[in-house]
């Protein structure tokens, strides 16, 4: 499998969810995949199963000295996937300022930082691609994630933003957002979890979608996939949307 052969790949958030399933799926295709995480143990272990030539970066997105770091050990940079991201529930009555800055730090702090990192070493070295992980829920609103909201909403915008940035600069460098629902991954299944009847919040997660289900991580990642290949080259400051039609209704 070869539709990324050859390219070099930073997948931040990669030691679960849909980062994990981001890095598996691009070294299949033929990337060489750096796992970027917080987690130290769990980050490794998905860059150890992956096997060389793919490797680990320790890396808290919020951190702008650790991207420096993390950058500066990279000869080339084909693409970049930011999807490092948390998720607290709170509607504007109920959140903290704490958990409002927090969301924001690691949603679109982590993100400004990876796409201003991304672009200054992309931009010397032929271009590539940057593809974003926001939500369904910086398309729409929910009531019950003000902060989660308003932070993917910053990921979209700031998308479209690189996007034209880097066109007018000639860059060659392509930025995109990509726009999941409820995907099956560690971080639902824990809302699933805590919630007062786990049964009931799994079935609000499923059909919360017109498919009636929960999206796979499979889902998001071949589109990253798309995105990173060369297959999407005349696409840039675009929102492609993985939600089994709930921004439909």
């Amino acid at each position: 499998m070869t539709r990324v052969a050859g390219k070099v790949a930073l997948v931040t958030g990669g030691a679960s969810g849909i980062g994990r399933g981001c890095a598996q799926t691009l070294a299949a295709e033929g990337a060489r995949v750096i796992v970027a995480d917080r987690d130290l143990e769990r980050g490794a272990e998905v860059a150890a199963q992956l096997g060389a030539p793919h490797s680990f970066a320790h890396l808290d997105v919020t951190d702008e000295e650790g991207w420096q770091r993390v950058m500066a050990s990279i000869e080339k940079l084909d693409v970049l996937v930011n999807s490092a991201g948390i998720a607290v529930w709170g509607s504007i009555e109920e959140l903290t300022l704490e958990q409002w800055r927090l969301q924001h730090a690691v949603n679109a702090d982590g993100t400004f930082l990876g796409c201003r990192a991304a672009v200054g070493a992309m931009k010397h070295t032929g271009g590539g691609s940057i593809i974003n992980l926001s939500s369904v829920a910086g398309l729409i609103g929910v009531a019950d994630a003000a902060a989660y909201c308003s932070s993917k909403g910053a990921v979209r915008l700031l998308t479209k933003s690189v996007a034209l940035h880097a066109a007018k600069e000639r860059y060659n460098i392509r930025c995109n957002s990509v726009h999941p629902s409820f995907i099956d991954t560690p971080m639902v299944q824990h809302f699933i979890d805590t919630a007062p009847d786990s049964g009931k919040a799994r079935m609000f997660f499923e059909r919360a979608s017109p498919m009636k289900r929960l999206g796979e991580v499979d889902d998001v990642a071949k589109l990253v996939l798309f995105l990173a290949s060369d297959e999407s080259k005349f696409i840039t400051g675009a929102e492609l949307v993985v939600d089994g039609g709930l921004t439909a209704l």
